[in-house]
């Protein structure tokens, strides 16, 4: 999972006892929550992400915003 510094936003809950930012904010653009990753035997598929997309610690996936 690709980490950079990012601003993030209100929260719009949280999972696994991290936050979950409503939109999070990086030098490539805004993105906003989307939805939480599928995990299969501890890992997170990359296949479920579209190109517009990122998957975020601990399993979320943001997508950039239109």
């Amino acid at each position: 999972m690709a980490q950079s510094q990012t601003q993030r936003t209100s929260l719009a809950g949280s999972y696994l006892g991290q936050p979950i930012h409503q939109t999070i904010e990086s030098r490539n653009g805004t993105y906003v929550f989307d939805r939480i990753a599928e995990n299969i035997d501890g890992e997170f598929p990359l296949e479920q992400l579209n190109k517009d997309e990122l998957l975020i610690r601990p399993g979320l996936i943001y997508r950039a915003k239109a």
